[in-house]
């Protein structure tokens, strides 16, 4: 496939994509999402088409007969499922987060998200099927007398993947949010079109962003409630001590299941690092550390006293699972979502005032302990892992190129290119918005930090308030969301990852439907306030 076709399909996959984000219920999105769901498959293909491996199934036609028939088979199966009980489509996405499945891809390992691939699949096809029906007539004017309840007259919206009614919400952030993530994944795709390296960039649209729109538009318009909330903490919980069992297993046996890397470096370590399922450790740690602020979060506000119990049960798993990844980026991910339910639960100056002080306290405390040469640029570079010079070369990559960077994905090769690395692996600067910075400069920084802001403000329009007014379900929900998101951006300060990991795309959908269900439970309270 030539790069100007390829580029035309990923510009087309990207708008797409936008389209299942923006557009209301209809066959227009329909066939938006549609069309991205048959696009990112293909464009990888494309671009893969000479790769051994490919070739190795070219060469195979019954083998890719055999898995073409599994994955249409699956993606059917889902969505009849989600056809016939919607409600299942949250809860199978929130399943298939942590799973990661091992293939080959340009020549090194990738560890790709198949089983949520084929729930998009199939939660896209069972939408599209729903949104391409003919929409019911609405009732005449004045067909019904509603009395003192005019609000009714409306003809309810179709069915959304969730179960529900289409939620657009008040007017404000949750309006702006999915306008500016569309914006992001345009802006991502015209990038990749000059980058420096074109395949990793289109990789990265197809293997992350529009498959993750996707994700985006089935969540946006869940109506959730005690029963959908209640099952997806179940599953959170169930999954994640399962994946300590595993995590546990491994460090009580001294071995891993895989990842060759991670064994090596423990073998020239006096701590053992576990990754249960996951390949790196730092993303073990971010789940779980994720999971704890989910599980707080409703601890925090939980009155019944078998929750009180069970949750701090969880919370105790968790952090058994937590403390031999030895991930440093997740214990600061875990502050960060615990300092948000802080200031949430108690108060905003106090929770302000004890992080300023640990933070002066750690500064002094690695000071007092190294010494003044921990400042310096050798030392500070192998006491993060090599991190430091990836910062350092991000940002003479961005002085580089300020205004358009690199191009989208480019980050490694530009990288070797124009920084002496010697023998070191390159991946990402583990640092989001240095690794953005370089690669799509000033133009994708500003939309980085218009969506980071829009995010948050959606997720604490109204927050305090609306914790105190009864019942606080879905207040106490968007705070798990708020808290989630903060200790995932602290994650990609120190380990980057944000747009290519699902779980910030769901917890932005879920911004925007709670944020859109609990303005309109707590506007009746305060009309009768006012009256």
């Amino acid at each position: 496939m030539s790069d100007a076709l390829a580029g035309l399909g990923l510009l087309v996959a990207a708008l797409a994509a936008a389209g299942a984000i923006l557009l209301p219920p209809g066959r227009a999105r329909a066939g938006a999402m549609l069309l991205a769901l048959l696009l990112f498959p293909a464009l990888i293909l494309g671009d893969q088409w000479h790769s051994p491996q490919i070739a190795a199934l070219r060469d195979d036609p019954d083998r890719i007969a055999v898995l073409a028939a599994l994955a249409l088979a699956a993606s059917a199966t889902l969505a009849y499922a989600f056809g016939r009980w919607p409600r299942l489509v949250p809860l199978a996405i929130v399943a298939a987060l942590p799973f990661r499945v091992p293939l080959e891809s340009g020549g090194d390992t990738a560890n790709l998200l198949v089983p949520l691939y084929l729930v998009i699949a199939g939660g896209a096809l069972a939408t599209a099927l729903r949104d391409s029906r003919p929409a019911p007539p609405s009732l005449p004017a004045g067909g019904a007398d509603l009395g003192d309840h005019p609000e009714e007259a409306a003809p309810a919206a179709p069915a959304a993947a969730g179960g529900s009614r289409s939620v657009t919400g008040p007017a404000g952030p949750t309006a702006w949010l999915p306008r500016v993530l569309a914006a992001v994944v345009v802006l991502y795709a015209l990038q990749a079109i000059y980058s420096a390296d074109f395949s990793k960039g289109l990789q990265d649209v197809c293997f992350f962003l529009v498959p993750f729109g996707l994700v985006y538009g089935l969540l946006r318009d869940v109506e959730w409630d005690r029963g959908l909330l209640v099952a997806v903490l179940w599953i959170v919980a169930l999954e994640a001590v399962a994946f300590v069992a595993v995590g546990s297993v491994e460090q009580l046996s001294r071995s891993l299941f895989w990842n060759d890397q991670v064994i090596r470096s423990n073998e020239f370590h006096t701590y053992f690092r576990v990754n249960s399922i996951f390949w790196d450790p730092n993303i073990y740690g971010r789940y779980l550390a994720l999971v704890a602020v989910v599980a707080m979060s409703a601890l925090l506000w939980a009155r019944e006293r078998r929750d009180l119990a069970l949750l701090t049960a969880l919370v105790g798993v968790v952090w058994i699972g937590l403390v031999p990844t030895f991930s440093q980026s997740s214990f600061a991910a875990l502050l960060g979502g615990l300092a948000v339910l802080a200031a949430l639960r108690w108060s905003v100056r106090w929770t302000a005032a004890a992080v300023a002080v640990l933070a002066v306290a750690g500064v002094l405390v690695v000071l007092l302990d190294g010494g003044v040469s921990t400042l310096s640029p050798d030392r500070l570079n192998v006491d993060t892992g090599g991190r430091a010079n990836l910062v350092s070369g991000g940002l003479h990559l961005f002085a580089q190129r300020p205004v358009h960077g690199y191009g989208s994905g480019s980050f490694p090769k530009a990288y070797r290119e124009h920084i002496d690395t010697g023998d070191a692996p390159v991946s990402v600067s583990h640092t989001e918005p240095i690794t953005i910075a370089a690669e799509q400069g000033l133009v994708g920084l500003a939309l980085y930090a218009a969506l980071v802001l829009t995010a948050l403000w959606t997720m604490a329009a109204g927050l305090r308030p609306s914790l105190s007014a009864p019942p606080a379900r879905l207040a106490v929900a968007r705070a798990a969301v708020l808290a989630s998101f903060a200790a995932l951006l602290v994650h990609s300060m120190a380990y980057a990852g944000f747009f290519e990991d699902p779980i910030a795309w769901v917890l932005l959908a879920a911004a925007a439907s709670l944020a859109a269900a609990d303005h309109r439970r707590v506007e009746p309270c305060r009309d009768t306030s006012a009256a």
